[in-house]
């Protein structure tokens, strides 16, 4: 059954006008389509929530509003998050994260484009309630043995660094641990876009560990291929890696990796597709790869019993009508009304005709 919040979509997002991103203060020219177009949306939702615009400081220390960021204060509030309890586990999260974990606190608390609030945001209200966990689990994941949701983690590795792993500092935005029907324990991985292409900063020098991994997995048509290794696939890579080595070494009885985005984020999804191309069929000891809509883990949550929470997620992150007024506005104030200058006098079209 459709999402009452849902709204039918255009076949692609627009190019936003330039006078449209600069007077939302969401003009950057480095932006793709994409990123520009969900720079725009979050500067009408902070509008829209009343919150104050935040500023930047440029490399020549120019001073700069950006809409898509939260002024300090309200930004030290919380208000980057849905709600106070969001805000809390964001917090806690922070003052007990893993050794090693990079969780940015700029991008997390002042940052509206960033997916590291958004994990919060969308995980945050299952890691308070674990039954709402389980059912939200249960139905993204059919194929998954899921008793009952145990544990949500944030910035989450089993092991950074270590050589039974990936012996790099590989994570996950958010890892799920549950119980399955006969105790034993199992693992949901997860890496969160949304604005962000998979464009990785790490390093794509050659890694030995990855090799024998790869080849030692059973998940890659070509374990040695070097297009694994770089971008847009080497973060996927990576944690597909990471996730299927901490099974092989007993950490969990199953596992799944996931890759959450928007549906319109091309990117996204032109670099899930390309990757899955890489992979043979998951069988019994392998870690399968699910790549999820931002839109589908909304709608699951919905079905849930939390549509009210699900339809402001999907308002503040996929209502991309809003920008429709925004674009069509922009294009009337440029249509003027001309008419055609009358024709001088020349000779009949049918003279000329006959001529030719």
């Amino acid at each position: 059954m459709a999402s009452s919040f849902f709204r039918p979509q255009h076949n692609r997002l627009p190019i936003v006008p330039v006078e449209v991103l600069k007077k939302h203060h969401c003009y950057e020219k480095h932006d793709n389509r994409f990123r520009s177009c969900a720079r725009v949306l979050q500067a009408c939702w902070r509008a829209e929530q009343d919150l104050p615009i935040g500023t930047y400081d440029d490399r020549q220390g120019r001073r700069r509003r950006i809409g898509s960021l939260l002024n300090a204060s309200v930004a030290d509030a919380g208000r980057n998050f849905l709600t106070p309890a969001v805000a809390h586990v964001a917090r806690r999260a922070v003052a007990y994260q893993e050794s090693g974990a990079m969780i940015e606190q700029g991008r997390l608390f002042r940052n509206l484009l960033s997916s590291m609030p958004l994990c919060f945001n969308l995980f945050a209200p299952l890691a308070l309630d674990l039954k709402l966990g389980t059912k939200v689990m249960r139905r993204l994941f059919p194929a998954a043995n899921i008793r009952a949701v145990a544990q949500i983690l944030f910035e989450h590795s089993p092991g950074r660094l270590h050589p039974e792993l990936t012996g790099d500092r590989s994570a996950f935005d958010v890892g799920v641990v549950y119980l399955r029907s006969d105790g034993q324990r199992g693992f949901l991985g997860f890496e969160v876009k949304y604005s962000e292409s998979l464009q990785d900063l790490a390093s794509s020098e050659p890694n030995p560990r990855y090799d024998a991994l790869a080849d030692a997995s059973g998940l890659f048509k070509e374990p040695l291929s070097a297009v694994l290794r770089v971008n847009p696939l080497q973060q996927l890579f990576r944690e597909h890696l990471l996730t299927q080595a901490a099974l092989m070494r007993g950490d969990w009885a199953e596992a799944t990796f996931a890759l959450v985005g928007p549906a319109t984020n091309h990117l996204v999804q032109r670099g899930a597709e390309l990757y899955a191309a890489h992979l043979q069929p998951a069988l019994e000891g392998q870690v399968p790869f699910v790549n999820l809509t931002l839109e589908q883990v909304i709608h699951a949550l919905e079905l849930a019993g939390q549509a009210d929470y699900a339809a402001a997620l999907h308002d503040r992150y996929c209502a991309w009508w809003k920008l429709d007024a925004l674009v069509e506005q922009a294009l009337a104030v440029k249509s003027q009304q001309w008419n055609l200058r009358p024709l001088t006098a020349t000779a009949p079209i049918a003279l000329i005709g006959k001529a030719a």
